[in-house]
């Protein structure tokens, strides 16, 4: 079956941004595709009106383009950029970055500063791109005393990050995006829908031909075998190392890093996916079990949450 398309206000429509496709299944759910967020995103709609599903589809692209252009480090003009361009002086954040920064805040607080959305400028360091090049400690060393959550001003609505510090929003920003889409979408669409951007996902209910499947890849598969998993509400969220790595002398590294010594935190599970009542509290907590290394596991069954652990 050839994919029905539907428009896309240019408004929101980044000029990056791939064709945006609308295809009717046969098993009565009709599915929109885009790209956003570095991520393939899908949108899936238990309808028979495929003008109407296009239409949901493009005010849920419009939406996560929306989100990226706001919160993403690569996007100059991104409030992000702007507070890590700001060497030490006070800039005011709207409503919504208020938010995700007391979220952000509260996480750090939980995790006993493990979680940290100062820790990107690790990256100047680590390129987890499947090579053996691991950095030289003493570059690594060099950038610790530009992390910590705690040595930044935070009183809303004004945040001042000491020079040469910066946040990312990368650890909270696409699960934030997927809960948002999905709260947009059901408030127009009494049926059963289904956000799906990269992995990370929610659903506000089971179509009638019974839950959704959902497949996760098993590591160092590339893709071909899966654990099939149900969902019929709330969100899902896989925190992995399967394309995220470096491996040197039979020495894996796994991205998920250890802010307080700037080295990956060691006996990481391959993959931790844990199902909770939203997309966000899905991620936090696969995040939350990765940086606890060997005891990821126990961690998850402390927390009373429905988890899948792969090593």
């Amino acid at each position: 079956m050839r994919p029905a398309r539907a428009a896309v206000d240019a408004a929101w429509r980044p000029p990056h941004a791939p064709e945006f496709e609308v295809l009717a299944r046969e098993d009565g759910i009709i599915a929109v595709y885009f790209t956003a967020m570095a991520s393939p995103c899908e949108l899936l709609l238990e309808a028979t009106d495929v003008h109407a599903a296009g239409q949901l589809g493009s005010a849920a692209a419009q939406e996560a383009w929306r989100i990226e252009t706001k919160f993403s480090r690569y996007r100059p003009e991104s409030i992000v950029s702007v507070i890590n361009r700001s060497q030490g002086s006070a800039v005011a954040v709207d409503l919504e970055t208020a938010a995700l920064i007391d979220y952000a805040a509260r996480c750090h607080s939980l995790s006993q500063g493990r979680f940290d959305i100062t820790s990107g400028v690790l990256r100047r360091c680590w390129k987890f791109d499947g090579s053996d090049r691991v950095p030289n400690p003493d570059a690594v060393a060099a950038l610790l005393p530009l992390i910590g959550f705690e040595k930044v001003l935070w009183q809303a609505p004004l945040i001042t990050l000491p020079a040469g510090m910066e946040i990312d929003f990368g650890g909270i920003g696409k699960e934030y995006a997927v809960d948002r889409v999905l709260a947009l979408v059901a408030e127009q669409f009494a049926g059963a829908v289904l956000v799906n951007f990269g992995g990370d996902l929610a659903t506000n209910r089971a179509p009638a031909a019974g839950p959704w499947q959902v497949g996760v890849e098993r590591p160092d598969t590339e893709g071909q075998a899966r654990l099939l998993l149900e969902l019929r509400r709330g969100g899902l969220a896989t925190s992995g190392d399967t394309h995220r790595f470096l491996l040197r002398d039979g020495v894996r590294y796994s991205h998920i890093l250890d802010v307080r010594t700037g080295w990956p935190v060691p006996a990481v599970p391959r993959s931790v996916t844990v199902a909770a009542g939203s997309c966000v509290e899905a991620g936090i907590l696969a995040t939350f079990a990765m940086l606890q290394g060997s005891a990821a596991e126990s961690f998850l069954i402390e927390q009373g949450v429905q988890h899948w652990c792969l090593r």
